[in-house]
């Protein structure tokens, strides 16, 4: 295989702001693609700094073992994760974005749309949720106005949580989600939790701290809306302890390392009898499209990153009102263009 990489740093539409006041006008990338002959399969890793993963360390670390790499011959992409996972033990973002691009090209060479390799039949999926960060509350309206869509993910984690949601019911019917981001106690959350279900809130993302797996226990017993996993569900090992202290788990491509355990994330959440959803750290048309291919195998999907980034270098990935749409060709299903 031939190894090529690119760092990208590609602008968001308006600045992204999360609980705790972290805001972000750009969103740095690492692009890879792997190549054999004239099949060439593509990934990508955002950069996160509160992971403290930058694209400098994963470009670092690719070409340190870059030999390596490129030497291993394509039969199995699980094959192919678990020699990457050895390689970079401490950087599961740079394996992602790898494994992604193994997968790609894999599906290329066998002709088939990733999901159809996987044997998942594309009908009933989800629909796509559009993010609405936090600001001012008259800002977070016009943002909302100005992209009508069916389902709307609210980042909360503020003293004005319940009026925000309060002004943006005010002016549409669409179902919400909330993302709170790790950023409430557990006394808040149960005296918000109640007053968002009556606001047609469907669900509750990452209420409380990664670690409080006490007062997520308490949450669970008593929360009216189902609550789902983000920080506390990193790695393949964390499902089972979120279990019976969320209803679900949002698996991060990036964040778990790739599509190969991903893909036994979601069986175990399945055999303990939790909702699966999918999010975005808000890749371009090449994340977002490998996370289009699980859409037949999960609950909810939130890969919006494409809607709030002004910058793409791919085509055929289609939102046409929440519902997703691929080009159909083999591998992830979209063009690139670098």
């Amino acid at each position: 295989m031939i190894l090529n990489y690119w760092h990208k740093e590609l602008p968001f539409k308006y600045p992204f702001t999360i609980s705790n006041g972290r805001t972000k006008t750009h969103q740095p990338s690492l692009i890879v693609s792997l190549s054999i002959g004239n099949f060439v399969g593509f990934g990508e890793a955002p950069a996160i700094v509160y992971y403290d993963i930058t694209v400098e360390k994963m470009i670092a670390d690719m070409e340190s073992k870059r030999t390596l790499v490129e030497k291993f011959a394509l039969t199995d992409p699980e094959r192919y994760w678990h020699y990457l996972h050895h390689l970079f033990p401490q950087n599961p973002f740079l394996v992602c974005a790898l494994d992604m691009a193994a997968w790609d090209l894999f599906a290329k060479m066998k002709g088939k749309p990733l999901f159809e390799l996987w044997g998942k039949p594309w009908k009933e999926t989800p629909i796509c949720d559009y993010t609405i960060g936090i600001d001012t509350i008259d800002k977070m309206v016009s943002k909302m106005l100005e992209k009508p869509w069916p389902i709307y993910k609210i980042k909360l984690g503020t003293n004005q949580d319940i009026e925000i949601v309060k002004s943006l019911r005010d002016h549409t019917k669409s179902v919400f989600r909330i993302d709170a981001n790790a950023g409430w106690q557990l006394d808040e959350a149960l005296a918000k939790i109640p007053k968002l279900a009556e606001l047609g809130v469907e669900m509750i993302e990452q209420p409380l701290e990664k670690n409080n797996w006490e007062g997520m226990k308490i949450l669970y017993e008593q929360s009216t809306l189902p609550l789902f996993a983000d920080e506390s569900c990193v790695f393949e090992q964390d499902v089972s302890r979120c279990h019976q202290h969320f209803h679900g788990i949002n698996i991060k491509l990036t964040k778990c390392s790739g599509l190969t355990p991903a893909r036994r994330m979601i069986q175990e959440a399945r055999e303990l009898g939790m909702k699966v959803m999918m999010g975005s750290m808000n890749e371009s048309s090449i994340g977002s499209a490998a996370i289009a291919n699980f859409l037949p195998q999960i609950d909810l999907v939130d890969m919006d990153g494409p809607l709030l980034l002004s910058e793409d270098f791919a085509s055929g990935l289609h939102y046409n009102d929440g519902k997703i749409q691929l080009n159909g060709s083999a591998g992830l299903g979209i063009q690139v263009y670098l």
